[in-house]
């Protein structure tokens, strides 16, 4: 702090209460987001052990970076490399569909085709088709996903639903609707892609949906269908509509563990 506040020309004091005027938080406080955001990034793009991050970043040891990392991501380091690996969004692994609005991302996009369907669809004259070109051959490590993106800007401070009809033919791995909500740092801020309750095999037309709060925060909202491994889906009739506190979300995020709600056998008699 004394370096810092003298080069900036202040006094420590002064420096320090400008800081969190502009920047909304200490100094100490940003520095830590800052090597948790930078984690994140390694924890993304790179193999690296967590625990050499953990260290790199200033952490004493793994456990109290899972710990600091858990209360800023809601998930633990090794869960979230898992997970949202996935929806990295490479420039290069991007294709453009023939649907209007919507493209396709993945681990392998140019495996992976979308159309209009004028022969099955759920409501209306139309649906889309999402499908693996390789058949049966498809890497079940693979995925592709049929997604947009949009200004987060008119649902901020809202709960929202992203909805939609989805009928599926010999999928061998999974799929799902997915949403994500990121921040201008392009920080995960919620996610749900719906793999806890994921559609297998062959179903026939049924109602899904991901529900997520949008922080005031938020920059960007991203919508989508997700295929891993091969089969055929379609998605018709989607909805993206504003739903009351009542409905609860769907973030895959959010903590699972089932705590008590009081210290238990302090005294050791029980």
């Amino acid at each position: 702090m004394d370096i810092i506040s003298n080069e900036a020309g202040f006094s420590k004091f002064h420096f320090h209460r400008i800081f969190r005027k502009y920047v909304g938080k200490s100094v100490a406080d940003y520095i830590r987001s800052r090597r948790l955001s930078c984690a994140a990034n390694l924890l993304l793009y790179t193999e690296e052990r967590i625990l050499d991050i953990a260290l790199h970043y200033g952490f004493e040891s793994q456990e109290s970076f899972t710990r600091a990392f858990k209360a800023a991501y809601a998930l633990p380091p090794a869960q979230y490399r898992a997970q949202m690996k996935l929806f990295v969004q490479e420039r290069e692994e991007i294709t453009m569909s023939e649907i209007k609005g919507w493209l396709i991302t993945g681990t392998t996009p140019d495996q992976y085709r979308a159309a209009l369907d004028t022969r099955i669809y759920n409501k209306g004259k139309k649906s889309v088709c999402f499908q693996s070109v390789a058949g049966e051959k498809m890497d079940p490590n693979h995925f592709g996903t049929l997604m947009q993106q949009f200004q987060a800007d008119n649902y901020l401070g809202k709960r929202m639903r992203f909805s939609g009809f989805v009928r599926t033919e010999m999928v061998t791995d999974w799929c799902g609707l997915w949403m994500r909500i990121d921040d201008k740092l392009q920080n995960t801020l919620g996610f749900d892609n719906m793999q806890s309750r994921s559609i297998k095999g062959t179903v026939e037309w049924n109602y899904y949906a991901c529900v997520l709060d949008i922080p005031l925060e938020a920059d960007c909202i991203s919508i989508g269908i997700l295929l891993s491994g091969s089969g055929t889906v379609w998605l018709d009739d989607c909805t993206f509509e504003e739903v009351g506190k009542d409905i609860p979300v769907t973030d895959c995020r959010a903590r699972t563990e089932v705590f008590p709600s009081e210290p238990q056998n302090l005294k050791f008699e029980a």
